[in-house]
């Protein structure tokens, strides 16, 4: 091959070359477009996808509260003696039946993403509340009276919950995406130092499934209480 064949033959390369570049370029853009507009339209489906991850982290944090409380039940703690202390109020519990404690449950203590706390239901610090003061209709030894030292189950609420992580809640385990509204429970209080044991000495709270059946023998779910404010529970302990 001479010399002016050999250049001919580069310039024809350097042309396929910056060619293949164009053409990488163009479906790039096209690409980048093609994903720009699927976000815009697909925000429906986003949104599901979101809503449906934050209901699994809500799910999730209780239930390794529960294995917590579980392994030290196994281990000899009597139930009424536990206490949910948070880190920050250790110096007030009893390190070897603090479910929180390194010592004893060695949960890790946690709040709720703030993404799925309703703003205006005032708690938007996602703090969960654990306690014994209410039961669950069908579960365990509920008798058809209100809560007692025996019937009442331990119980971790989150109250103040989206609309929409709720109504997602209630929809993955087969109930109403319209949570019933619950009156008359305790979801307030906390079993910790200052308030330990079980209904002790009375239960302040209520039967979660007394008013509708919606939740009758639910160990999870969501209810309203009162009317708007969206409350998750999770079982830990049966009774």
């Amino acid at each position: 091959m001479n010399s002016f064949s050999a250049i001919e033959s580069r310039h024809g390369e350097r042309g396929n070359v910056l060619f293949l570049i164009l053409i990488a370029v163009a479906l790039f853009a096209a690409l980048s477009y093609a994903v720009t507009q699927s976000t815009r339209s697909g925000g429906g489906a986003s949104d599901n996808e979101t809503g449906l991850i934050n209901s699994a982290q809500l799910t999730q944090y209780p239930a390794g509260v529960r294995t917590a409380v579980v392994r030290m039940i196994i281990g000899g703690t009597d139930v009424n003696n536990i206490e949910f202390n948070p880190p920050s109020n250790f110096q007030a519990s009893s390190p070897s039946v603090g479910v929180f404690h390194p010592s004893a449950g060695g949960a890790t203590y946690a709040t709720a993403p703030v993404e799925i706390m309703d703003p205006a239901d005032g708690n938007t610090g996602g703090e969960w509340v654990f306690n014994a003061e209410n039961q669950i209709n069908f579960i365990g030894t509920t008798d058809g009276g209100g809560p007692t030292a025996a019937t009442a189950e331990v119980i971790a609420f989150l109250p103040g919950i989206t609309q929409s992580v709720c109504q997602r809640i209630n929809t993955e385990l087969g109930l109403p995406a319209n949570a019933p509204t619950e009156s008359g429970l305790d979801i307030a209080s906390l079993m910790d130092d200052a308030t330990p044991g079980i209904c002790d000495p009375a239960c302040a709270g209520g039967t979660i499934g007394g008013d509708v059946t919606d939740l009758d023998g639910q160990p999870y779910g969501c209810f309203q209480h009162p009317a708007g404010v969206y409350v998750y529970y999770h079982v830990l302990v049966e009774r």
